[in-house]
């Protein structure tokens, strides 16, 4: 119990609202010196007691500090694939801009320089990545950083292209509202 409580006012001193998610890589800092078997025996009894929070495979949230609960996915995202070039897109990107006429929830797509991939984020739904061949400097100014998001979004037009390209069911797409955009 006593690595149960060293775990604990580490976190209560590292978590604000700004970093509440954490990477099994960022909690195994706190107690360094722990075996494997003992580190999983720790995150699976702090994730009973109620310290953490499981994300996803890899990935636990704090619920100590008050976080922005609407952006979960969107921060857990920009955590999971932090090496990658990710950015914001299909679905994601154009129901945001009222484009497609159903609204995902708790669901988020984003295009990625890695594998295809959905993460289960239990209660708090989906990350979608899909692979793409394309890199930062081509797409230019179709691409600006999303600060609440802490990731880069689509244009509107990259977004539907990106749609066209990966052959994504197209039925949802309001192709008058569309036409404001290309």
């Amino acid at each position: 119990m006593r690595s149960l409580k060293q775990l604990s006012q580490h976190l209560s001193s590292l978590a604000d609202e700004e970093h509440y998610l954490f990477s099994t890589q960022d909690l195994s800092g706190a107690l360094p010196d722990l075996s494997n078997s003992a580190w999983k025996s720790l995150l699976s009894r702090a994730h009973k007691s109620g310290l953490l929070r499981r994300m996803c495979r890899g990935l636990y949230l704090y619920p100590e500090v008050q976080y922005p609960k609407g952006l979960v996915l969107y921060h857990a995202a920009s955590r999971l694939r932090a090496g990658a070039f990710n950015y914001l897109s299909l679905e994601t990107v154009l129901s945001d801009a009222g484009v497609i006429s159903q609204i995902p929830m708790n669901w988020i797509t984003l295009m990625t320089s890695g594998r295809t991939y959905t993460y289960g984020c239990g209660d708090f739904g989906n990350i979608e990545y899909v692979h793409t061949k394309k890199r930062p400097r081509r797409l230019g100014k179709e691409l600006h950083y999303d600060t609440r998001c802490r990731l880069w979004r689509a244009s509107v037009p990259l977004a539907y292209r990106d749609m066209l390209q990966t052959k994504r069911a197209m039925d949802l797409v309001d192709q008058e509202a569309i036409r404001e955009y290309i």
